[in-house]
């Protein structure tokens, strides 16, 4: 054998662009971490002022979303140590004290979810049980319990099991989202309501209004560390531009499925089902069936709460445990006495307990929690990486782009949206 050969032979295949199934379970993951169980709820929002504020936000959400999150997996992928999460990165940006706030409000945004989702998915499985099915309510202790092992088994058997579990969950709820989305197609009705071109101040407030539901809706933020530690092993130095192909075809997956559902329901239900819908406090899918008198539409309700509740509480509960662990070692443990392993059995022990906890206390919550959370959430998605581009030396080569512009202003009119819908 020639030596040309011999090292020829010995020369490692050099990661490509070249679309492969690692990809393709990245991409089904972040979807499924931004469809939650707010799907159900987001017609009834998004739909509030028309179709011409939500023609312009169909228009406006696809390039923030991507924009938004290629910046924060451009701010993990740049960082020279392999291993480095958000929770390290943004200590080696922005210095120890301000890396330790950010990781608190990092925790802060996303762990609430992580409780939320434990709470959704049990009255929504004993909802299936009792009204669909017609059995016994069982004891709620139980029933919490056993759905939150499930979900947390399925999350220590690692980042592997997690994302084929997920493909299995998302795959039926991308083609029940389509299957509904089609089956509303006939009974479209364009009211004349909600075809009223509104005044542009009106408009304007629409809009406004609208921006801060979709930016939460497609929010798959709390996995993207993960997501970026996962492209610099895989792909080394092209980390960067393959992290930008997967979360552009995410957020095509997200505009496409999640906007086509949306706007037909919108176009279904008119101005006085949405209001008749939002009064009742029923998901969608939920008033449709009651409406329509629709049996096969009631039992598609729980499947997708349940399939969306699942595949979004595996990536929020990543990025909960990657903000806990951040705060320990930021504050606790900067020794690195406590090893990875026990840290992680901890954090798990900790995040199935409270969220247990917090399942059978069912409170209500969530409108409170998502409000409080939800500033915090757009300003680290949108605010932070623009400040990283503009500061940190290692982002320099991104600066001076129109996308980051487009995003800085998408991140002040989020945060000012949420906060206004908040206190008024």
């Amino acid at each position: 054998m020639s030596a040309s050969t011999t090292m020829h032979d010995l020369t490692p295949e050099q990661p490509t662009m070249k679309w492969r199934r690692f990809d393709s379970g990245w991409m089904i993951s972040l979807f499924g971490t931004a469809i939650g169980a707010g799907i159900l709820f987001l017609p009834i929002n998004a739909g509030a002022g028309g179709l011409w504020p939500l023609l312009i936000v169909t228009v406006l959400i696809g390039p923030m979303t991507y924009f938004a999150h290629r910046a924060l997996a451009r701010m993990v992928c740049v960082s020279r140590r392999p291993g480095d999460d958000i929770t390290v990165v943004v200590r080696d940006f922005f210095g120890e004290g301000a890396g330790k706030l950010v990781t608190v409000l990092y925790f802060a945004a996303i762990y609430p979810i992580v409780l939320i989702y434990g709470i959704g998915i049990t009255n929504t499985v004993d909802s299936l049980l009792v009204n669909q099915l017609g059995l016994a309510s069982p004891p709620r202790w139980l029933l919490s319990f056993v759905l939150i092992a499930v979900l947390m088994l399925v999350m220590v058997a690692g980042q592997k099991v997690m994302i084929a579990v997920t493909e299995w969950l998302v795959y039926p709820l991308i083609l029940i989202l389509f299957a509904v989305t089609l089956y509303l197609i006939p009974s479209w009705k364009f009211d004349a309501a909600l075809l009223a071109v509104p005044a542009a101040p009106e408009l304007a407030m629409s809009v406004w209004m609208v921006i801060p539901v979709l930016v939460f809706a497609f929010n798959h933020s709390p996995a993207i560390s993960q997501f970026s530690l996962a492209m610099k092993r895989e792909y080394g130095a092209i980390a960067p531009d393959k992290a930008s192909q997967i979360l552009k075809r995410t957020t095509m997956l997200l505009v496409i499925f999640a906007m086509g559902f949306v706007w037909s329901s919108v176009l279904s239900l008119g101005p006085a089902g949405l209001d008749a819908a939002r009064e009742a406090n029923l998901p969608v899918l939920s008033y449709v069936a009651n409406v329509m008198d629709n049996p096969f539409i009631s039992y598609l309700g729980p499947a997708v709460a349940i399939t969306a509740i699942a595949s979004s509480f595996f990536g929020h509960y990543l990025g909960a445990a990657e903000g806990l662990a951040g705060i320990v070692r930021g504050f606790f443990d900067r020794e690195g006495r406590i090893g990875n392993r026990t840290l992680t059995i901890a954090i798990a022990g900790f995040m199935f307990l409270t969220t247990w906890a917090a399942a059978i206390a069912n409170p209500s919550i969530l409108s409170l929690i998502e409000s409080l959370a939800g500033p915090v959430i757009a300003a680290v998605l949108y605010l932070m990486p623009m400040y990283a581009i503009r500061k940190v030396p290692a982002l320099e080569q991104y600066r001076g782009r129109i996308s980051n512009v487009f995003v800085t202003i998408a991140g002040i009119v989020a945060v000012g949206g949420i906060l206004i819908s908040f206190f008024r």
